[in-house]
């Protein structure tokens, strides 16, 4: 059985937990942006965590079902509706054959996670079934959703009514911290530029994706005088390549700060400033065009830290969906 796109919404794609154990050959792990939530909708419906499910940015779809299921839309604050009924967000609801599920105008977040009972069955490559759209893999056909398209669903027995209080979501405020280790080229920058980076504040560009978000509204970098190293391009903020790790933060042209998100390219030839700890990308993965926000410089420890009280807080969550 399977579910008919009536109307994609906005950028709708397939997505899991991602691929590991492929970056070396320049394909990046992807998955979900928000991996909590991503995760707690598919313990919602009875699912695995690791499920493939929609992810939907700004504007839902609109899915008709040939099959009874259970649903749950866990996210940014996209209603969901039943014919039309609005449903609680971070809840599990049944659907029946013939219903159709579609989105109210967004509230709060950017990306909505909607999970079904059983899952999209897409086909696995390299071991997931998330898209990624730039190397035209994985997800329904490597792209993101059309109108027309039938997904396939695996079997599944999800129960209605399971939910997730709201003590346990992760909210949005302005402006946003999000903290960053600096990295092995902060010494290409002064010290004054260094110092100012993170007393300014940023706004999230339009131009913000799965491949990165771009903040602007800072004070330009200054950098160190150099002389460019062969190979080197001759934008100060170029470096002989490089890999990019997740949350990577460039600066090119020392302008526009550029946080690499699920989606990006493994390296290339711009300085990395620092990196945005992973206890924080779930957050950008939310963060809408204009919101105002300011990088925080920690320690690795601290960024360990934080990583492991995220953790604890997931085991919580899921614990709770346990009982």
């Amino acid at each position: 059985m399977a579910v008919k796109v009536i109307s994609p919404g906005l950028s709708t794609s397939v997505q899991d937990l991602g691929r590991p154990g492929y970056y070396h050959l320049g394909i990046p792990e992807g998955g979900g942006m928000d991996r909590f939530a991503t995760t707690i909708a598919n313990l919602l419906v009875g699912n695995e965590p690791g499920a493939a499910l929609l992810e939907a940015t700004f504007m839902g779809p609109e899915l008709e079902f040939e099959q009874p299921a259970v649903v749950a839309v866990t996210g940014g604050d996209l209603p969901p509706k039943v014919n039309g009924v609005e449903q609680p967000g971070w809840e599990s609801f049944a659907v029946k054959a013939g219903d159709k599920l579609s989105f109210g105008y967004l509230k709060s977040g950017a990306r909505a996670y909607i999970a079904i009972s059983g899952g999209i069955d897409v086909p696995l490559v390299l071991g997931s079934r998330t898209t990624y759209v730039l190397g035209a893999l994985g997800g329904f056909e490597g792209r993101v959703l059309k109108a027309g398209d039938v997904l396939p669903l695996g079997k599944g027995s999800g129960k209605a009514g399971r939910s997730l209080p709201a003590s346990y979501h992760r909210q949005v405020t302005a402006p946003v911290e999000l903290r960053m280790v600096p990295g092995l080229y902060w010494h290409r920058i002064t010290e004054a530029a260094g110092k100012r980076f993170f007393e300014d504040t940023w706004k999230v560009a339009p131009e913000a994706d799965r491949i990165g978000y771009r903040f602007r509204g800072g004070t330009p970098l200054e950098f160190v005088p150099r002389e460019p190293p062969f190979g080197a391009g001759s934008d100060p903020s170029n470096i002989v390549d490089a890999c990019y790790p997740y949350g990577s933060v460039q600066v090119p042209s020392g302008t526009e700060p550029i946080v690499l998100h699920r989606d990006a390219v493994s390296g290339g030839g711009y300085m990395m400033l620092g990196v945005v700890i992973s206890a924080d990308m779930d957050l950008i993965a939310q963060l809408q065009p204009h919101t105002p926000a300011r990088f925080a410089p920690v320690t690795l420890e601290q960024a360990l830290a934080a990583r492991a009280e995220r953790r604890v807080h997931q085991q919580k969550a899921e614990d709770y969906l346990a009982t």
